[in-house]
């Protein structure tokens, strides 16, 4: 790597966008910041603008906008505001490659717009591929565009199939941590709090994610995400609970071989990976010494104690609009539980009746994409009216 490689950031003030620049600020030499953006947190994205010095900052809420534009006054920065503004800031003509730390659906038009504008893809937003997979695989066909995965377990298969013969996989063993209430009865599970589901045991992460990985939805979504990732099907795709987490995934060979990538649960060793692919940089960052974890165990997935894992399969297998329409009952869910209004037990119910009373298309296109997200959506939060009523 010669050249400064120009990152543009979405969600920079989130967990992945916060570790993104840290491996930006490791490397200066390397990487340079040219666009940041983020939701809502306009204070922190002033303060990482003034330190990166991106060309561009947009502030979704444009409630915010003023205040952003006021702490910038004379930086030289270009401030801007609105969803629309973050799509154009995603094909921004000085970047190279975009993370796309956003969180949710939110994250799927930004995406597109980066992809039509030919950018390589740090894909941290799984919710893309699960709402759109097959678009979204044909857009990069078409644009040439590559997808270097951030999330940890698509980036230790997409590590683990690097100088392999893709036709020469068997399957793909996606670990889980199992989550925070991993132990737990199922009658235990009706009374957790959004305080308990947030307190994860191994990894650092937003609190939309951390939900989700506590009812091991998210693991569902990096099943559908590896599909569209690595071109295979449902019946190739196993789940493994591995609490530990230095196992972060596996891929099973024709021959019986088994490629494993290991490491310390910390999400800096793949953001930096994806940055520099294919080139691995050096790093005075924490080594992992294996006889600290002699012990490694797996087991397989609860799906009766944890049923939105088991209702992420359902939706591959159905395809169309299915995994969009789970995904949107899904983050309404997961936002209900935050706000107490419903219990950690009710998610899956409300993501079942959502998928029943949506209705579903087969190779949708993105118009069709989008009113399914919105019809999802109006649908669970009635449910969550019904259950908190």
């Amino acid at each position: 790597m010669s050249e400064i490689k120009n990152i543009g950031v979405l969600g920079s003030t989130g967990s992945i966008g916060t570790q993104t620049l840290d491996i930006i600020a490791e490397y200066p030499e390397l990487f340079r910041a040219s666009v940041l953006t983020a939701r809502r947190q306009w204070k922190l994205l002033a303060e990482q603008a003034l330190k990166f010095r991106p060309d561009l900052v947009v502030i979704g809420e444009e409630e915010h906008y003023e205040n952003l534009r006021e702490a910038l006054k004379g930086s030289g920065i270009e401030v801007a505001t609105g969803a629309k503004s973050i799509e154009e800031a995603a094909a921004h003509p000085k970047t190279d490659t975009v993370v796309t730390a956003m969180v949710g659906y939110s994250g799927l038009l930004p995406t597109i717009s980066a992809i039509k504008a030919g950018k390589t893809i740090a894909l941290s937003n799984k919710e893309t591929l699960v709402v759109a997979g097959e678009l979204i695989t044909e857009l990069t066909k078409k644009y040439g565009v590559k997808i270097v995965p951030v999330d940890s377990e698509h980036s230790a298969i997409f590590q683990c199939l690097v100088g392999e013969n893709r036709e020469e996989m068997r399957k793909i063993i996606l670990t889980a941590s199992g989550g925070p209430f991993r132990k737990l009865s199922k009658e235990e599970l009706y009374n957790v709090t959004p305080a308990d589901a947030l307190k994860h045991p191994n990894w650092d992460m937003g609190a939309k994610v951390t939900i989700d990985s506590a009812s091991m939805m998210n693991k569902g979504f990096e099943m559908i995400e590896a599909r569209w990732l690595f071109d295979c099907t449902p019946e190739q795709i196993e789940v493994a609970v591995h609490p530990q987490s230095i196992v972060h995934s596996m891929v099973e060979y024709r021959d019986g071989s088994v490629k494993a990538q290991l490491g310390l649960p910390d999400m800096h060793t793949p953001i930096r990976y994806a940055l520099s692919y294919p080139t691995r940089l050096h790093t005075n960052a924490k080594p992992m010494r294996i006889e600290d974890y002699a012990t490694l165990t797996f087991e397989r997935p609860d799906l009766e104690k944890f049923p939105l894992l088991g209702y992420a399969f359902d939706a591959l297998h159905i395809g169309g609009t299915m995994p969009c329409i789970l995904n949107a009952a899904n983050e309404i869910a997961v936002q209900a539980f935050l706000e107490k209004r419903i219990r950690f037990t009710d998610m899956p119910l409300i993501a079942k009746k959502t998928m029943e009373a949506t209705g579903w298309s087969d190779n949708p296109d993105l118009e069709t994409l989008i009113a399914t997200n919105e019809e999802a959506r109006r649908i669970a939060e009635g449910l969550v009216l019904m259950h908190n009523s």
